[in-house]
């Protein structure tokens, strides 16, 4: 019963040494004394020599190299911080390792070398107006197609490049803004004046508005005082018509009263003025 259970034990040991697995998100490269021997496994369950044999294993699945920004030189000879990143993954697994012993980061470094020439060179052939307004895309996609072509030497393939930001440096940003802010001040000056302008306009149709208000209203207004006038002209003289002496005594009556209003008021008149004769005689004629 022993020397089965040892006989086991040796079985899994010697299983454990000679088995591996091959995840589908994963390339593995058999080695024989250093040697690459295979590359092409499938994912599942694979084995090996023990001791003579050894298996390295590389990610599959798409990587992301994410540099510092650069400065770029554009064909109107604006320099430009460029923010970007590169997507890519190995396609070729003993390519990968040729060129690069399996390392990441030199990899990423490479693949960035050969990105940067062609960010440089599209760059240049390029206006900045351009490059922000609407051709960014047109260049990720040509500086995509073209690093591919030249990472494939490195066994790996890059998916994607994009710009994440653009911008001027910061010796150049000021003076960006600086003239930014003086176009906008500019603006806001010429809007300012053109309301001053409209309201002077403004101001200008109310105040005729007004004057010929004014005009029509103290016309209207002498129109009516002189129908007034008229009528009670016409009025006193239907009543003067009807009876006379009443006219004239109501006129003198309203004269005196007129006359005499204040108590200091004093009058210098002869004494057979016509003035004071319903004074002398209040029946005259």
């Amino acid at each position: 019963m022993s020397k089965l259970i040892i006989g086991l034990i040796v079985a899994v040991f010697l299983f454990a040494l000679t088995a591996f697995t091959v995840d589908q998100r994963e390339h593995a490269i058999l080695f024989k004394w250093g040697e690459i021997q295979r590359s092409d496994y499938q994912p599942g369950l694979h084995f090996k020599i023990p001791f003579m044999n050894n298996i390295r294993k590389f990610d599959k699945r798409i990587l992301t190299e994410d540099e510092e920004s650069a400065r770029y030189l554009t064909l109107d000879k604006k320099y430009v911080v460029v923010d970007s990143f590169i997507k890519w993954r190995i396609t070729q697994p003993e390519l990968f390792y040729k060129a690069t012993t399996g390392d990441y980061n030199q990899a990423g470094l490479l693949i960035y070398q050969k990105v940067n020439d062609n960010l440089l060179a599209e760059f240049a052939k390029r206006y900045l107006h351009d490059l922000i307004a609407g051709e960014r895309r047109n260049v990720m996609n040509i500086v995509t197609e073209r690093s591919n072509g030249q990472t494939q030497e490195l066994g790996v393939e890059v998916v994607d490049v994009r710009v994440k930001r653009i911008d001027f440096p910061d010796d150049v940003s000021e003076k960006v803004y600086d003239r930014m802010r003086s176009e906008r001040e500019r603006v806001a000056k010429e809007l300012r004046s053109q309301g001053e302008a409209e309201a002077e306009r403004i101001r200008a149709r109310a105040d005729r508005k007004s004057t010929e208000i004014l005009a029509e209203g103290f016309r209207d207004a002498e129109i009516l005082r002189g129908e007034g006038d008229a009528k009670a002209t016409e009025t006193y003289a239907n009543s003067y018509g009807k009876d006379e002496e009443f006219y004239a005594f109501y006129r003198r009556m309203n004269a005196y009263q007129t006359s005499f209003s204040n108590q200091d008021d004093v009058m210098l008149l002869e004494p057979d003025s016509e003035f004071f004769k319903y004074f002398k005689n209040p029946d005259a004629n």
